[in-house]
């Protein structure tokens, strides 16, 4: 099934943009639309009010009406007049501003009444000299007619403007319900889209973040989301391989470092087997007319022990510096660790006991160069912590418990590291030792390295006491 994609992409600012503008211009279409309403619904109540006047000043009319035809009163016709007057007033004030309403025509046709009610009214009252005096039969009924329609208009009217406003509220809310149901389904909408085209992808990018400061530098899946974070995943994965190349060259450059800590003890062990040669050959030399065949092979054989001792001295000084990529391949733990040893047994002062507790048969899927370094380093810390010798280092290995990875631990006997300090060992950078006496990366590598190999590091000390390193790595690393 083909997917479907946009005919353009928005980054995040223009999708954050387009979204704004978008809510806006429905929350002010709906604010306007609901605003008209209101306003719609205020005309109308004071609409309403004016036909409550009206219908009022009609009854008054009416009453007045029925009194001057009973009575005859002068003062009932005057008043009559006066309240045909205040409601033919208030007629001709509301009618121009409600002309637009749906009750206007109902207003004229209700003024148009009220015009011809005090015309027939002026006529049949024209003729009328003395108080007692009665408009004739005809003209009475006539008058009672128009003051009838008179009220009935005027109550049909506000009957009429109050069933618009209950239909005009009806609507409003019928508009705010479905206002609401459209904001909950587009929040519906937009909720998944937000998590998937922004949440998501910076939840990668925090993720890896703390990955990488872990020292884990697996690249980062890329989203094909077209925007910022998409840009900002591959920048990330760009970082990560020069962060890994810069590491290797941190590597190196610490191997090399090592490398000058131990020449002069790397001479040393090459100035013993050397030394034996040389008096092995003047000895040759001496006695080469005169010695017997045995005396001689013995003597060759002790110069070919010599040599092949000082060869491993230089292979391993050339394995340990030697510049390789990063792979993982069945490798004896108990060789890493008689390498590393062996390395660093120029170091030791006397008194300091290295013990090793390695089973001969633990074989780890691991980059034994790597491991190597982790093993100098942990030593050569071991070795500066022990002040004041005796003191020992115990390198323990074991199976853990359940059968699917090594535990190894490296122990001194040292003055221990404070528990403040203990929380930052591993921190780039960080050293307890004095200005000059180290770069405090030495530990930072040794976490890396474990990283790489899926495997953790964690320290356990007492002040006065010593350290122990405690590693665990996986039989077999999921590549």
């Amino acid at each position: 099934m083909a997917r479907w994609t946009m005919p353009f992409a928005l980054n995040i600012r223009q999708k954050v943009i387009v979204g704004l503008a978008v809510s806006m211009v429905v929350i002010g279409s709906i604010g306007g639309m609901s605003f008209r309403y209101l306003r719609e619904i205020e005309r109308k109540q004071h609409l309403v009010e004016v036909a409550d006047d009206l219908s009022n000043t009609i009854l008054e009319i009416r009453r007045y009406e029925k009194n001057y035809l009973l009575y005859g009163s002068r003062e009932d016709l005057e008043e009559n007049r006066r309240y045909i007057q205040q409601g033919m007033d208030v007629l001709g004030k509301i009618v121009p501003e409600v002309e637009d309403l749906e009750g206007a025509p109902q207003l004229k046709l209700l003024e148009k009444e009220f015009t011809a009610y005090r015309e027939l009214m002026s006529r049949l009252t024209a003729g009328v000299a003395q108080p007692a005096e009665h408009p004739d039969d005809a003209g009475m009924d006539q008058l009672r007619e128009r003051g009838k329609r008179l009220v009935d208009l005027s109550q049909r009217l506000v009957t009429f403007e109050r069933e618009r406003i209950l239909n005009i509220i009806r609507s409003l809310k019928t508009q705010l319900l479905s206002s609401l149901g459209l904001f909950l389904a587009v929040g519906a909408f937009l909720v998944p889209v937000v998590a998937h085209k922004i949440i998501r992808p910076l939840r990668v990018i925090e993720k890896t973040t703390l990955r990488i400061a872990e020292g884990n530098f697996n690249p980062i899946p890329v989203l094909d989301t077209r925007d910022e974070t998409q840009s900002v995943v591959e920048a990330f994965n760009r970082m990560i391989s020069e962060i890994e190349k810069r590491q290797d060259q941190l590597l190196q450059a610490k191997k090399l470092s090592s490398l000058g800590i131990l020449t002069s003890g790397i001479a040393h062990q090459l100035n013993n087997p050397l030394n034996n040669i040389s008096t092995s050959c003047q000895i040759l030399l001496e006695e080469f007319e005169q010695a017997e065949r045995d005396f001689l092979r013995k003597m060759l054989t002790n110069i070919e022990q010599e040599v092949h001792r000082a060869r491993d001295i230089v292979r391993g000084l050339l394995e340990f510096s030697r510049v390789k990529e990063f792979s993982l391949v069945p490798t004896s733990l108990t060789d890493v660790v008689d390498r590393s040893v062996s390395l660093v047994s120029s170091q030791v002062p006397p008194g300091i006991d290295i013990v090793k507790d390695v089973p001969a048969g633990l074989v780890l899927d691991m980059d034994g160069q790597r491991m190597q370094q982790v093993f100098l380093n942990l030593l050569m810390n071991a070795i500066q912590a022990i002040e004041y010798p005796p003191g020992q280092i115990r390198i323990v290995a074991r199976m853990g418990d359940d059968g699917e990875e090594a535990v190894l631990s490296v122990e001194d006997t040292g003055i221990g590291i404070s528990e403040k300090d203990l929380g930052k060992v591993f921190d780039p950078f960080f050293t307890t030792k004095e200005v000059g006496m180290g770069t405090g990366l030495g530990l930072s590598i040794v976490y890396g390295v474990i990283q790489r190999h899926q495997g953790s590091i964690s320290v356990e000390s007492r002040e006065g006491e010593g350290t122990r390193f405690i590693i665990r790595l996986p039989l077999h690393p999921v590549a």
